[in-house]
């Protein structure tokens, strides 16, 4: 029996098919943001089309039994009369200074949520309080709130849940400690609209006639409830024996670069030791524990840098000159300066620069490489990662970012997985629990050219930033 893992991210969809442990097929699909009256929105419709496509073709490929959503966690749905009433938002749409700052004013406090005050729409209760304004009747009693990763359940099966990963990850709608809504979420009514919680891996029905019927997958394929991708993640590291339920930091790595530590099984975590303004936060993991978070749009930031559209450029040929363009990188002290994306990030006050920018398109991309590693290791200071990281997603097979990053942090243990498939395998777990990982993981070799110097000068230069955040 095959498994199907629909994996929706902010640029790229993917779909994978599965045998087991063993990766029979892979589609992507680089997303498209809708223009609207209001506000930009998720594509919605085009994903759904080129899923249903994927699938009707996968069926040919042999018996389909389980499908698993997983979705980034800054998306959410309202269905009302059995389908979405509104174009899901794009977190990326600025919304009205007046009115986000009463939204503010009526958040819950982060020692309380784990969520920081993030910009745009990155908090989905922004997001919700964006939607009431503009359509006063659409949060009734006859709506029902789904986070992203379930939207996609829903769809497949007709049955609408919510799940804590989802929930949790800096929607300021739940409180993580506590397992319950915010009382931002219970005071406006929100609370009230969400669909009931179910756990990632639960089977929550069967496909769904029509979708049956559309894509020719047998009626009793099973589809589970789903959960957050940089979550999935996490799972998905927990199975390897260098990481178990040791403390262990996974840095999923994609448009953002979320690092998770798993503090180990006996760790106590306080909210409020991590510092809210440098975009740290609490996630809640498939158990429904507290997992101290960081994050930074790094790959969006890389790509910014750089030129080159990680999606669509296959960045494997290149590793060799890159690796070589370092040493001309560091003696020259070409860097970037952070932030290429204000508002987020362990810099979020950073308007972002170059100093002595490189003209040779190699040295270019070495230092965007560079830059993400200096951050990335700021980031994960923040949270206390100490003593092992598992590097996943695309920017895993980039040799200087992963290498510079292991020669900064020397007293840790740095791996990378298979690059594209460790949230995959995450969410296979989710079916299996005793499933074995696809591939062992590799240790990761620092590179060979000294950073301290370069560090210390990039930290003397953005020193104002971290007392500004």
């Amino acid at each position: 029996m095959l498994t199907v893992v629909l994996d929706v991210g902010k640029t790229m969809s993917k779909l994978t098919l599965w045998d087991g442990g063993t990766l029979l097929e892979r589609r992507t699909r680089a997303n498209e943001i809708i223009a609207g009256p209001h506000y930009t929105a998720l594509d919605s419709n085009g994903i759904e089309a080129w899923m249903a496509t994927v699938l009707a073709d996968f069926a040919g490929l042999g018996r389909i039994a389980a499908i698993v959503p997983v979705a980034h966690g800054a998306a959410i749905a309202i269905l009302r009369n059995g389908q979405l009433a509104v174009p899901p938002i794009d977190y990326e749409q600025n919304l009205p200074a007046e009115r986000r700052a009463r939204y503010d004013a009526g958040r819950d406090p982060f020692a309380a949520t784990g969520s920081p005050s993030l910009p745009a729409g990155l908090n989905i209760g922004a997001q919700l309080d964006l939607l009431d304004d503009l359509y006063p009747a659409l949060l009734t009693r006859e709506a029902t709130i789904l986070p992203w990763a379930q939207y996609w359940a829903w769809l497949l099966s007709g049955v609408a849940v919510s799940e804590v990963t989802s929930l949790g990850c800096h929607s300021d709608l739940w409180r993580p400690a506590d397992e319950r809504p915010s009382e931002m979420a219970e005071r406006r009514g929100w609370a009230a609209l969400f669909a009931p919680l179910a756990r990632a891996g639960d089977v929550i029905g069967t496909i769904s006639p029509a979708m049956a019927a559309r894509t020719g997958l047998p009626a009793d394929v099973r589809i589970h409830a789903g959960l957050h991708d940089s979550n999935a993640a996490l799972h998905a590291a927990r199975a390897f024996a260098e990481i178990g339920d040791h403390e262990a930091t996974i840095l999923s790595t994609g448009t953002w670069f979320v690092a998770m530590r798993s503090p180990g099984a006996d760790a106590v975590v306080e909210i409020a030791d991590l510092p809210e303004a440098r975009d740290c936060l609490v996630n809640v993991d498939v158990r429904g524990c507290l997992v101290p978070s960081s994050r930074f749009m790094g790959g969006r930031e890389i790509e910014l840098l750089s030129g080159i559209d990680t999606r669509r450029v296959d960045i494997k040929p290149d590793q060799p000159a890159l690796i070589a363009a370092v040493e001309q990188v560091v003696a020259a002290g070409a860097m970037a300066l952070p932030s290429m994306m204000p508002g987020v990030g362990p810099f979020p006050s950073g308007s972002g620069e170059w100093v002595a920018e490189p003209e040779d398109a190699y040295a270019v991309r070495a230092a965007a490489c560079l830059y993400a590693a200096l951050v990335a290791d700021a980031s994960l200071d923040l949270i206390g990662s100490r003593e092992r990281l598992l590097i996943e997603g695309r920017f895993a097979e980039a040799q200087v970012f992963v290498r510079a990053l292991a020669a900064l942090r020397p007293d840790t243990a740095i791996y990378t997985g298979v690059a594209h498939n460790d949230v995959s395998y995450g969410a296979l777990r989710l079916v299996d629990a005793a499933l074995a990982p696809p591939a062992a993981l590799d240790r990761v070799a620092p590179l060979d050219v000294d950073l301290t110097g370069y560090r210390q000068l990039w930290r003397q230069r953005i020193a104002g930033l971290a007392v500004a955040a």
